[in-house]
């Protein structure tokens, strides 16, 4: 399909969608001095703001307390049993995105020299986007419209108002039963979150929780889960959804039996898909992967080379950091790129969390990782049970697993499963960024008592299991020798 090129621009570059990708990409754009314009449908911070990562964590900081006031004996303290204002909660939560959305406002970016406009955009040309009948051009294009949730096709759930990660916020009243379809991080952490709030929250997921997880981290999960009084059932088959006396129900078959789960909520909470539908990408021969995200090459560029997509419309991982750092090189590339030089998307060091309790972070290989691609590795772990701050404020529980080159103490990955897991990743995300081993770890003086000594007591169990005997023995030798 041939289109005809515009003679001259109006844009150095224009940015289709105001998420982490969109946003990183104007600002880049915008601090170099091109003229950019940043097209957004809706609101400006994406899903990460609005629907994704800051109600989440907020609302999952709401359900901590809840769970510390319950707790609360343990610590010498008598309380009463929390009282949750759910209405409070949500308003909380709202306030919290209001607080954060001047960093990602219009008249910020603007001011930062941006070009902002509020409209539905569809590529006319690999060079021109109309925005509501408005034509604009571009020498290069940068589609960062993001993704939505992905609800699986259950006869019946399309007569049933269900919720989603990105309505769910819409909540007044807390659910008195919360049926949530899907155990993966975002339906892992919002089942405990309700739960911990007061409803009762059934899990029905089709494999195991956490499926990209270790067995042991995801057994962590799972078991704090059942600990706060969630029901789950994994390992199930859909069958459809009904209305009955008792309520909306759900059929499913769980290791064989046939089984029905009442609730007056239901959460879909099975991934999330890439938001391509009525752009006009299909005119452009723009090709998609087997996973319905817009394909790209090692430049961030689609087959129309002048137009590159970044974040979650693009994949493989949707994670605001990772939309942050694809824009980077998408826009980099497209506004000083040159066939003699291009900048190549590095994926080498991708931490990710799941924010339940306890946390699980990761960076890099994992055991089923290494083993599905065939890579050799050592482990050494250790449990941070055994750790004195964790101790001391009675969150010991967890472990840090490291997986390493053999005879070696370069990193290939690190899961961490406990308390503040997210904060303790970073030190080894570091590390093997720039080539840092565990010794380099063992070596570095953590201050007394933290979370972060986990990170070097683990160090220390991997050079416990490499000392030299030998040399040992001959010191011991030594020792008895200057004795006598």
């Amino acid at each position: 399909m041939s289109f005809n090129k515009p003679k001259k621009f109006d844009n150095n570059l224009i940015v289709v969608g105001a998420g982490a990708a969109g946003l990183v990409s104007s600002y880049i754009a915008a601090t170099v001095k091109a003229k950019v314009t940043l097209i957004e449908r809706h609101k400006m911070g994406g899903d990460c703001l609005n629907t994704g990562c800051v109600p989440s964590k907020a609302i999952i900081r709401s359900a901590a307390v809840a769970d510390y006031i319950k707790r609360s004996e343990e610590f010498g303290i008598k309380a009463d049993a929390p009282e949750v204002d759910f209405a409070a909660v949500m308003d909380r939560v709202h306030e919290i995105i209001a607080a954060i959305e001047p960093h990602d406002s219009i008249e910020r970016y603007t001011d930062l020299g941006v070009n902002c406009v509020t409209g539905n955009a569809r590529f006319i040309s690999p060079w021109e986007v109309d925005v509501d009948g408005e034509r604009l051009t571009a020498k290069h294009i940068i589609l960062a419209s993001g993704a939505e949730p992905a609800v699986p096709s259950i006869p019946g759930l399309e007569q049933i108002p269900y919720l989603t990660s990105d309505t769910v916020w819409e909540l007044r009243e807390l659910p008195k039963r919360l049926l949530v379809i899907g155990g993966g991080p975002i339906g892992c952490e919002l089942a405990q979150a309700f739960q911990r709030l007061g409803a009762q929250v059934t899990i029905v997921q089709r494999s195991g929780l956490l499926p990209k997880e270790d067995e042991d981290a995801a057994q962590a999960v799972e078991q704090s889960l059942i600990s706060d009084g969630v029901t789950l059932y994994t390992e199930t088959d859909s069958v459809s959804f009904a209305q009955s006396e008792q309520g909306t129900q759900f059929d499913f078959v769980h290791e064989g039996e046939s089984k029905t789960a009442y609730f007056d909520k239901v959460l879909v909470a099975t991934g999330r898909k890439a938001r391509v539908s009525g752009m006009g990408l299909e005119e452009l021969g723009v090709s998609f992967t087997p996973q319905g995200t817009v394909a790209v090459d090692k430049y961030m560029r689609t087959d129309c080379k002048n137009i590159s997509a970044a974040g979650d419309v693009a994949g493989p991982y949707q994670f605001t950091h990772v939309a942050s750092h694809q824009a980077w090189y998408a826009s980099v590339n497209s506004l000083f790129g040159s066939p003699l030089r291009r900048f190549t998307v590095d994926y080498s060091v991708i931490p990710w969390v799941t924010y339940t309790s306890p946390e699980v972070a990761r960076v890099g290989l994992n055991e089923k990782d290494a083993k599905e691609q065939g890579i050799a590795y050592e482990v050494t772990k250790y449990g941070i049970d055994d750790l004195d701050k964790a101790i001391a404020v009675s969150e010991s529980h967890g472990f840090v697993k490291v997986l390493t080159k053999p005879g070696k103490d370069k990193i290939l990955g690190v899961t961490i499963v406990g308390y503040h897991a997210s904060e303790l990743l970073t030190e080894f995300t570091l590390a093997m960024r720039h080539g840092l081993g565990l010794k380099k770890i063992m070596a570095t003086i953590h201050p007394y008592p933290t979370l972060s000594e986990a990170n070097k007591y683990t160090a220390g169990e991997w050079q416990k299991a490499r000392k030299p005997e030998a040399l040992l023995k001959w010191v011991e030798r030594f020792h008895t020798w200057r004795r006598g």
